[in-house]
């Protein structure tokens, strides 16, 4: 018995210190809600917030001459210039942008999320470095794979 009360007491402070805490969740939030956010109302630091410098954000696309899909791939800078310019206009969103987070995998230093917004849906891996949530990696399409050419 005395061994088996040692065992769930270092379980639960095992537990304790290396399991997701809900500010965590909050921060991971937060970063998939800067990067959708900073497009909506240009916000090229705002975007840059949220990123990992390493970011590879990738799709599928198709050829129009070739008919054959490959994938493509966006940087960091390139989708901190895309905060810059791409909504200038305003005209790119709704005026009430559809924009929600679910959380699909959270550990003690790497989370998985899925954004939802208004044309696509972002599937995002996430790391905690030096105490910070950033995003690492996108998988993202339209709502219409169609578009994707």
């Amino acid at each position: 018995m005395k061994y088996f009360i040692v065992f769930i007491s270092l379980w639960m402070v095992s537990a304790k210190c290396f399991s997701q805490t809900k500010q965590d969740s909050l921060e991971i939030k937060r970063a998939a809600l800067d990067y959708i956010e900073s497009q909506h109302n240009p916000n090229p630091k705002q975007m840059e917030q949220a990123l990992h410098p390493r970011l590879v954000k990738r799709t599928f696309w198709t050829d129009k001459e070739t008919k054959k899909d490959y994938v493509r791939e966006t940087s960091a800078e390139s989708m901190v210039i895309l905060a810059e310019n791409y909504n200038r206009k305003k005209d790119k969103f709704p005026a009430v942008p559809k924009k929600e987070v679910k959380m699909l995998d959270i550990s003690e230093k790497t989370a998985s999320v899925k954004l939802i917004a208004d044309e696509w849906i972002d599937y995002m891996h996430l790391v905690k470095l030096n105490g910070s949530w950033k995003i690492i990696n996108v998988l993202w399409q339209f709502n219409d794979s169609a578009r994707h050419k």
